[in-house]
């Protein structure tokens, strides 16, 4: 069908797939169980929890395997090519990943060693970045111009999957988080199989592009509000499970609105071409040859290619890397460990699993917000992008101070400021990447700075949380109540995000001139 070969469907299945795979973000709904179920302390959680993480982003594997079989354009006459294969292998590890986790935590099979857990841990984290490689690559491929909206609105609902799973808990567990482990084995993988053919590669810039990207923004935006409308009435007044299914129907109708936006592009891109009186052989040309691309992002980009080796040897590789440590690695930090933060300061099971519902929507507001606004301003005004990483790094650190605090309300006002932050990065930092030292090796160069992240987690979750945590905690059930049980790490991790925004100011200083040259030829266009 030729509806289905578009750039429009790719980036409607696309948006499913993220939509459903960021189960990492919901660790906080199971962690409890897998602390209670395996007899662990506060920092063997941790640790543990750090692994997922290092899985989530050591992709380094996930971008040479995307450059080996979907570089090229899709439908090359190779069946084991694309973005799709990319996927698949991911599948693989997101199910044997979280069903080993599922069958530990409930018991159908004896408790594993501590090592053994991490490793399925680190394999149910590990499927993500196949996931993201093959839908952020191809996203910046398809939509050149406006790589920042396109990496914002794909890396945000990956953000929002978290407050999307968490609503699947709501309805089908009942409170169970061993049913949940389950359903995460089981539904995501029977979604993600359907929607992975459909994710390819179509490297063109269409007039159009704009227009119907802001119609994705619009509709992810409409998600965002429905959400925050349903967690809100959850809370206030609470709902009856009819309610909740009415409300979960009507979720997933909305989701699937990105279709109506693929069938309008497509017709209004048929028109365009059919007016141009040309045979039909050549409109089809026209429209799939990645040689009539004339992106002006993409002309920089290609020339200014790096392979990964000759990407690290350059200092701008390093100033991301130090900055997303310190940014990356604390918001994971307060992610993994938020619930443990809630029942510290008693907070109800309602309210904890509304804050992992609160960050994945703050997460992905910042993604989709820093995308779009960093695409603005570089059209407009000519701002180099990591002038918002810098921002929104100080806006993290501001974050932390006030959950420091452990007044009332202070997760919920200090998780907004630092979920916003840290999405943020996870649309910036890809998009400099892919600007900075161009797209032929983006997945691999991405990834190989996204290490960065579990480095930092690992720093911040086990050396410096879970060790004050054990220093203050009780020695009979590992627990501690007050807000002194975290008000020095994250004191601690306050300090490095104001780091990293000094780093990311240096880095924007150092690429003033690129993207001048940058915007120049975008006006030249």
């Amino acid at each position: 069908m030729e509806m289905a070969n578009t750039k429009w469907v790719a980036a409607a299945a696309s948006i499913w797939i993220q939509s459903f795979s960021g189960a990492s973000y919901t660790f906080g709904i199971y962690s409890s169980l897998l602390k209670s179920s395996q007899s662990y302390d506060q920092s063997t959680l941790d640790t543990v929890s750090v692994y997922k993480d290092i899985g989530a982003n050591v992709g380094i594997l996930s971008g040479l395997f995307y450059t080996a079989v979907a570089s090229g354009r899709s439908g090359n006459g190779r069946f084991f090519s694309g973005p799709w294969v990319v996927i698949f292998v991911g599948l693989l590890q997101w199910f044997v990943g979280y069903g080993f986790i599922w069958m530990a935590a409930s018991g159908v099979i004896g408790r594993p060693p501590v090592a053994v857990m991490c490793f399925f841990m680190f394999l149910a984290g590990h499927c993500q970045p196949f996931f993201n490689t093959a839908i952020v690559v191809t996203a910046v491929r398809n939509f050149s111009d406006y790589g920042g909206t396109a990496v914002g609105i794909m890396k945000g609902y990956l953000g929002l999957s978290g407050a999307i799973l968490v609503q699947i808990y709501h309805i089908f567990c009942e409170g169970d988080p061993t049913n949940y482990i389950l359903i995460l084995a089981v539904v995501p993988s029977l979604l993600i199989l359907m929607a992975m053919p459909f994710v390819r590669t179509y490297d063109t810039v269409i007039e159009g592009d704009k227009k119907h990207l802001n119609g994705l923004s619009a509709i992810s935006l409409i998600i965002v509000i429905y959400l925050l409308v349903v967690i809100l009435v959850e809370n206030v007044i609470g709902m009856s499970k009819p309610m909740e299914i009415c409300f979960f129907t009507l979720l997933l109708l909305l989701l699937a609105s990105p279709l109506l936006v693929a069938v309008r592009a497509h017709r209004e891109e048929k028109e365009r071409f059919l007016s141009l009186n040309f045979p039909v052989t050549h409109r089809t040309t026209l429209l799939e040859s990645p040689k009539l691309n004339t992106s002006p992002d993409f002309n920089v980009v290609m020339t200014n290619d790096m392979d990964v080796i000759e990407a690290i040897c350059t200092t701008n590789f390093w100033l991301l890397f130090l900055a997303m440590i310190c940014g990356m690695g604390s918001g994971l930090a307060t992610i993994n460990n938020i619930r443990q933060m809630g029942e510290s300061l008693r907070y109800s099971t309602v309210q904890l699993n509304s804050l992992v519902s609160f960050w994945s929507i703050w997460n992905f507001l910042g993604r989709f917000g820093s995308g779009y606004i960093s695409d603005a301003f570089l059209h407009s005004h000519g701002w180099p992008r990591p002038i918002f990483m810098a921002i929104t790094l100080g806006l993290m650190a501001i974050g932390h101070i006030v959950m420091a605090t452990g007044l009332v309300g202070s997760l919920y006002i200090g998780s907004l400021l630092v979920g916003l932050a840290y999405g943020s990065q996870w649309a910036l930092m890809p998009t400099i990447t892919s600007e900075i030292f161009g797209i032929l090796h983006m997945a691999t160069i991405f990834y190989t700075i996204s290490i960065a992240s579990p480095v930092g987690s690992y720093i911040f979750s086990v050396k410096v949380i879970g060790y004050f945590y054990d220093k203050v905690d009780s020695e009979d059930d590992h627990s501690c109540y007050g807000n002194h049980c975290f008000r020095t790490s994250f004191m601690i991790m306050a300090v490095m995000a104001m780091l990293g925004s000094l780093i990311a100011f240096v880095l924007f200083l150092r690429t003033k001139k690129f993207y001048a040259t940058l915007v120049a030829k975008r006006m030249w266009k």
